[in-house]
């Protein structure tokens, strides 16, 4: 081998290592601006997210609660209007008992001042 052939494998040796070298990775510990911003994107949508979850979860309560007390109220007016009905239907049967002692005591009357056949 000639000089010549040793110093073209030697700049040729160098150059691949200077092409390796280049081909490093960065280190990871020193975030880019980009990466950055993700990073604080990925933080504020997990936040966001948590935060809808518990205000759902809230809201859903309120509606069992207020499901509950309606559910309640409506108990409470159906029995109040099954007490005013039967307490018409006690009125109105004793203005009927009252109406049909009347109509005896007319027949009654009448039995008694028409002529015996």
């Amino acid at each position: 081998m000639t000089a010549m052939t040793t110093m073209r494998g030697a700049a040729a040796a160098l150059v691949v290592l200077a092409l390796l070298g280049g081909c490093q990775k960065k280190d990871d510990s020193v975030a880019g601006p980009a990466e950055t911003a993700g990073r604080r994107l990925d933080q504020a949508t997990d936040k966001a997210g948590r935060q809808l979850t518990e205000a759902a979860q809230q809201a859903n309560q309120q509606i069992t609660d207020a499901a509950k007390e309606t559910s309640q109220q409506i108990d409470k007016a159906t029995d109040a209007a099954g007490d005013k009905l039967n307490q018409a239907t006690e009125a109105a049967g004793k203005k009927l008992e009252q109406a049909g002692e009347k109509m005896q005591e007319k027949a009654r009357e009448r039995e008694a001042s028409s002529p015996a056949k």
